[in-house]
C-alpha cells in the first residue's frame, strides 16, 4: 500500500495538465501513486501519453470536479490523498515531502492513538497568467501551530487558511468516512468541510502546492445569479462548526468579509444586487455569534448596514466613501508631485557644483545603517584616509540605532541630495536610486554583501518569481554607475560579471567584513559570548535561515522547542531571521526557555554572532560562505532544496558543494548533532574543500586592500598580497577562548 495516493482531477484546462505531470514525473517517488481522474478526451490522452505507471481514469467530458475527485479516490490504494487540480502544478519534491510527513503522522498515531491526525495542512504559491510562484499569506497561520497534531478549536485560525483542496491532504479513511460530504459544492466548500470534519489536524509550513489562477477573461463568464451560491456555501458550513465557537467566529468572519467584498465590487444589475444584500443581510443576523464584535472603523459600519438590511443607506456610504477617497487621493499626489519637483530642482542645483574629493557616502542595505562591507571599508578609511569626511545614509526608522558620532542623511532630504550629488565617492552593498546621477568624476563602490548561490541580477529573468517584477532595464541602468566591484573568490567574480554585465572593475580583495574573522582575539569572542548571555563552557548553535521568494514571511523551518529539547541542557540556539523581515521574528516569540533559544535577529553585527557560535546552522543563505572564513562546523538544512532550487534558481548544486553535512529533515539534522557527525572528519573535508573555492581572498587585509586602492590611488601591484589559505590563521574557537 503506497503512502500516498496524488489525484489529479478535472479537464486539461489549456493545456496545464502536461506541466504538471512532466513536474511529477520529473522527481518520481516510490511511495506514491499518481492517478488522473481524466476529464474529456484531451486530459485522457494527455495522462496515457506520460509513464505507464500513472493510472488514468477516463471521465465524459463535462463531468464536474467534486465528481471527478470521486472517481479518483475510488482507485486510489495510498493511505493518504492529495487532490491536486489539472490546472495547478506541484513544487519539486512536494509528493515527498507530503508522503514523508503523512508517514511520520502516522507513525505518531501508531505511538499514541488518540493522536491520529485526518488532514494535513501544508502552504502554496500562486502562480497566475501575469506572475509566477507568488507566496501565500498561510505561512505565518502554519508557524503559529507548529508541527503537533491539534483540534481545529485549538487553532481556530487555520479556518482562514486559502480555501483550496491542493493545500490539504486527507487521511484515506477519513475521506472514505465523508465523503458524501466531501463531494458537495465548489472546491471551498470542499477545503473547509475537511478542516470542519477533522478531529484533528496537524500542519507543515513548506510550499507543497502550486495554485494556478487563470484569467478571468479565458473562462465563461458567471451569471448574475451565481453569487447568491456564496452565501449558500457559507450557510451550509457554518452549522458544521458544531459547538466549537472559536472555529464558528472564525468561518462568520470570514463569511462577512466576502459578503461585503463581494457585494462592494461586483457591477451587479440592481435587482440581483438587491436580492443578494437581502440574502447576505439574513444570514449575517441568522449565523451572528453570541457576543461577536463588530471589526471597528468603516468595516464595522458595513457590517452594520448589511445585518440592517439598510441597501438604500449602504449604497450612500459606499457613494461618500468613494468621494472622499478620491479627494484625499487627489490631495496627496498633487503634495507628490510638488516635492517631487522641489527635491529635482534642489538636485540639479548641486550637481552644478564640484565634486568634493574628501566626501564619502556610504549606505547598507537600502539605508539601515552602518554595517556590512561599508561599515568595515569606513572604519579602514578612518585609520589610512581620515581626510576623507563619511557621511551615511540611513531611513528615518533607523535614524536612532546609528552609533553615536556618526555623521547621516535622512533619504529624500535637502541634505541628502546635496550630499548625494557633490560626493566623490559612493560606497553601498545594494544599488543606489535610479535617480541618483553618476558624475564623471565621482566613484561608486559596489561591495555586495554576499557570495551568490542563488540567481542574481539578469540571472533572475528565468526565474520571474525571484524577480517580482524587477525592472532589467533599470537595474542595467544602476550598474553602469558601478567603477568597482569587490569580491570574495573568483566564484562570485565570474557570477558578477555575468549577471551584471558593465565595465566595472572587479576588486578581487575578499570581503571586507569577514576581516574581522582573522583579526578577532580570543577576548574579542568571549566578549561576544558574554553579550549575547552564553554562559562558559555552553555550545552555541547559530541557526540562520535565507529569505524565501515563495513565503510571505519568517517562519522558522524547524520546531525549534523541540529541537533544543533533543540537543540538550549544553547548547544555545541562537535564532537569526534574514533581514528582508525587518529583524522582527514574531514566531519565536515564547520559544526563549532558560536561556537555550535566543532571538537574535535584531542583533548587529551579524559578524559578532559568527564569533560567539561553534556551529552554524543555515539553509541556502550566504552566511555560510563568510562563517567558513572561521573554519568551524556548518550543517546545511536544506529540507525544500528542490523548491528553492526550482523557484529561485542556483549556480551551483550545494548538495554536491556542500560545507560539511547536509541534513533534509529535523529528525537527520538533530542526529547530525547528537551523533557527533557536525564536527567529524568527513565534515571536516568537504569543510575544507569549500573553503578553498569560496574564502578564496579573505585574509583580514581585504578593507586595507580596498581603501588603499579605491580612496588612496594606489596601484595594484603595491596592496599586500593574499594570503594562502594555509597561511591564515583565523579567530580563535569559543572553546579555544575558554581555554
Amino acid at each position: 500500500m503506497p503512502q500516498l495516493s496524488v489525484i489529479v482531477y478535472g479537464p486539461n484546462a489549456q493545456g496545464h495538465l502536461t506541466e504538471l505531470l512532466d513536474s511529477v514525473e520529473a522527481h518520481p517517488l516510490l511511495d506514491a501513486e499518481i492517478i488522473v481522474a481524466a476529464v474529456g478526451d484531451w486530459a485522457r490522452e494527455t495522462a496515457e501519453g506520460h509513464a505507464p505507471e500513472t493510472i488514468v481514469v477516463p471521465l465524459p467530458e463535462g463531468t464536474d470536479d467534486p465528481a471527478a475527485r470521486a472517481a479518483g479516490a475510488a482507485r486510489a490504494t495510498g493511505r493518504w490523498l492529495h487532490f491536486v487540480h489539472a490546472k495547478d502544478s506541484l513544487p519539486a519534491g512536494a509528493p515527498r515531502l507530503i508522503a514523508e510527513r503523512t508517514a511520520e503522522l502516522d507513525a505518531e498515531a501508531g505511538a499514541e492513538p488518540g493522536a491520529v491526525v485526518d488532514v494535513l495542512l501544508f502552504d502554496h504559491v500562486v502562480t497566475t497568467w501575469q506572475t509566477a510562484a507568488r507566496a501565500s499569506r498561510d505561512g505565518r497561520l502554519l508557524a503559529a501551530v507548529g508541527r503537533e497534531g491539534v483540534a481545529l478549536n485549538e487553532a481556530a485560525d487555520l479556518v482562514r487558511l486559502t480555501p483550496i483542496l491542493g493545500n490539504r491532504a486527507l487521511r484515506a479513511d477519513f475521506w472514505r468516512a465523508h465523503e458524501e460530504q466531501l463531494t458537495h459544492g465548489d472546491e471551498p466548500y470542499a477545503a473547509h468541510a475537511a478542516l470542519l470534519h477533522a478531529d484533528r489536524v496537524a500542519c507543515l509550513n513548506q510550499a507543497a502546492y502550486e495554485s494556478r489562477e487563470l484569467r478571468p477573461e479565458s473562462l465563461p463568464p458567471l451569471d448574475p445569479e451565481d453569487r447568491f451560491a456564496l452565501i449558500d456555501r457559507y450557510e451550509s458550513l457554518l452549522p458544521l462548526t458544531g459547538n466549537r465557537r472559536a472555529a464558528r467566529a472564525v468561518l462568520y468572519d470570514l463569511m462577512m468579509r466576502d459578503l461585503v467584498r463581494t457585494f462592494a465590487g461586483e457591477n451587479l444589475p440592481d435587482a440581483v444586487a438587491r436580492e443578494f444584500f437581502r440574502r447576505a443581510s439574513l444570514a449575517a443576523v441568522r449565523w451572528r455569534p453570541e457576543h461577536h464584535e463588530r471589526p471597528a472603523g468603516v468595516e464595522g459600519v458595513r457590517h452594520a448596514l448589511l445585518e440592517e438590511g439598510a441597501y438604500t443607506k449602504y449604497r450612500a456610504f459606499q457613494a461618500a466613501n468613494r468621494t472622499r477617497r478620491a479627494a484625499k487621493k487627489a490631495v496627496k499626489s498633487r503634495k507628490k508631485e510638488l516635492g517631487a519637483k522641489l527635491r529635482d530642482q534642489q538636485y540639479q542645483r548641486a550637481l552644478s557644483r564640484p565634486v568634493n574629493p574628501h566626501l564619502a557616502v556610504f549606505a547598507a542595505y537600502w539605508e539601515r545603517g552602518v554595517a556590512c562591507n561599508p561599515a568595515a571599508i569606513a572604519a579602514k578609511m578612518a585609520e589610512l584616509a581620515p581626510h576623507i569626511h563619511p557621511v551615511w545614509v540611513v531611513s528615518k526608522s533607523n535614524e536612532a540605532l546609528l552609533p553615536p558620532g556618526t555623521d547621516y542623511v535622512i533619504p529624500g532630504t535637502r541634505r541628502y541630495w546635496e550630499t548625494m550629488a557633490t560626493a566623490k565617492y559612493l560606497v553601498n552593498n545594494v544599488n543606489f536610486p535610479n535617480a541618483v546621477v553618476k558624475r564623471p568624476d565621482a566613484i561608486h563602490l559596489q561591495t555586495h554583501h554576499g557570495t551568490p548561490l542563488k540567481r542574481m541580477g539578469l540571472d533572475q529573468m528565468e526565474h520571474p518569481a525571484a524577480a517580482k517584477g524587477l525592472d532589467f532595464d533599470a537595474l542595467l541602468g544602476r550598474i553602469d554607475k558601478w567603477d568597482y566591484s569587490v569580491s570574495a573568490n573568483s566564484h562570485s567574480t565570474r557570477m558578477w560579471e555575468r549577471a551584471y554585465p558593465a565595465r566595472f572593475t572587479s576588486l578581487d580583495y575578499g570581503y571586507p567584513r569577514n576581516d574581522v574573522f582573522y583579526t578577532a582575539t580570543a577576548d574579542d569572542v568571549r566578549a561576544a559570548r558574554e553579550r549575547l548571555g552564553i554562559a562558559p563552557g555552553k555550545k552555541a548553535v547559530l541557526y540562520a535561515p535565507t529569505h524565501r521568494d515563495y513565503e510571505a514571511g519568517f517562519t522558522p523551518r524547524l520546531d525549534l522547542a523541540e529541537l533544543a529539547d533533543r540537543l540538550g541542557e549544553d547548547t544555545v540556539l541562537l535564532v537569526r531571521a534574514h533581514y528582508f523581515y525587518g529583524g522582527a521574528a514574531s514566531p519565536l516569540t515564547g520559544l526563549r526557555r532558560s536561556g537555550r533559544i535566543i532571538d537574535v535577529s535584531s542583533y548587529d553585527p551579524v559578524e559578532e554572532l559568527c564569533l560567539a557560535a561553534d556551529a552554524l546552522v543555515t539553509d541556502y543563505s550566504s552566511i555560510m560562505f563568510d562563517y567558513a572564513n572561521l573554519d568551524r562546523p556548518i550543517v546545511v538544512y536544506a529540507d525544500d532544496w528542490e523548491t528553492y532550487r526550482t523557484t529561485r534558481g542556483v549556480y551551483f548544486d550545494l548538495m554536491e558543494e556542500h560545507p560539511g553535512q547536509v541534513a533534509r529533515t529535523q529528525e537527520e539534522l538533530t542526529e547530525i548533532f547528537v551523533s557527533g557527525a557536525w564536527r567529524n572528519e568527513s565534515a571536516a573535508k568537504a569543510r575544507a574543500a569549500f573553503r578553498r573555492r569560496f574564502c578564496e581572498y579573505d585574509d583580514g587585509r581585504a578593507a586595507e586592500r580596498v581603501v588603499r586602492r579605491v580612496f588612496l590611488g594606489e596601484p595594484e601591484e603595491s596592496l599586500p598580497p593574499v594570503l594562502p589559505l594555509e597561511e591564515r590563521t583565523p579567530a580563535p574557537t569559543p572553546e579555544e577562548a575558554s581555554a
